[in-house]
């Protein structure tokens, strides 16, 4: 059943774009980090195809206090599907509502291990090889737990998920969701995550930095120049670096409101 709302990771299992193992660690409860996406993965997998994966879901869910479900359903971002849903259980939302969601409803992955200290010059090469000998799971875990040092590694990751995890985890911050934006060797897949989530393009910083990336879908750019500024429409229509088709776009732009 789908849970009523969209997140990256939400939206990258309902694709059906998740290999089996990393779909029974979530119907396991281990990888998303917040109640809402962690529900929302366990609704969509206890109809998986996959019996072993349905069966995991199932048991994940039953394991969760009903006190916990019940709180939590009872605050004003829950989902009218997931209260259906937990309905037909026989769970209905609290009279108090839960304080907080931003932790897993459940924990049941493992933390991150903690960086040792090192300088500086050093630290930038530890975290790599502790990041290149782990498993997608552990990869995946550390994107969403993981420092803001970890997370910029984490967001070029040849493994699309492990990429998207990072745009899931609570710590992110929008300073660093427009030097994402900025990036010309992350995966265009995550540069269109970020256009299309509207809490993000709310951020002029992002929007700019989205026109101004080479790697941006050009229909994503072209979207984007109507909520550029005059000065950054200058600077568009004189930038080699990014497509014809958008330089020229912003040029005549700037022909225009003359």
């Amino acid at each position: 059943m789908d849970a009523g709302f969209r997140t990256p990771l939400l939206d990258f299992f309902r694709r059906g774009e998740v290999a089996r193992d990393i779909r029974l660690l979530a119907a396991q409860g281990a990888l998303a980090p917040r109640a809402h996406e962690q529900l929302g993965l366990l609704m969509l997998l206890v109809g998986d195809q996959d019996p072993d994966i349905a069966h995991a879901a199932e048991a994940t869910l039953e394991g969760i206090p009903r006190d916990s479900l019940a709180a939590f359903l009872a605050r004003s971002d829950a989902s009218a599907e997931m209260r259906t849903f937990f309905a037909l259980r026989g769970i209905d939302p609290a009279d108090a509502p839960a304080p907080d969601a931003e932790a897993p409803i459940v924990e049941t992955g493992p933390e991150p291990e903690p960086m040792p200290d090192e300088p500086d010059e050093k630290k930038d090469g530890s975290t790599q090889r502790k990041i290149a000998s782990m498993t997608i799971a552990q990869r995946m875990s550390l994107a969403m737990k993981g420092t803001r040092e970890e997370r910029a590694i984490l967001i070029r990751d040849p493994n699309k998920i492990v990429a998207v995890a990072v745009l899931s985890s609570p710590k992110l911050m929008e300073q660093e969701v427009e030097s994402i934006a900025r990036m010309a060797n992350v995966s265009d897949e995550i540069l269109r995550i970020i256009a299309h989530t509207r809490a993000w393009v709310k951020n002029y910083g992002i929007v700019v930095a989205l026109t101004k990336n080479p790697k941006t879908p050009v229909a994503l750019s072209m979207n984007l120049l109507s909520r550029l500024n005059d000065k950054d429409l200058r600077t568009l229509s004189t930038d080699r670096n990014i497509p014809d088709v958008v330089r020229i776009t912003a040029r005549k732009k700037v022909v225009f409101t003359k």
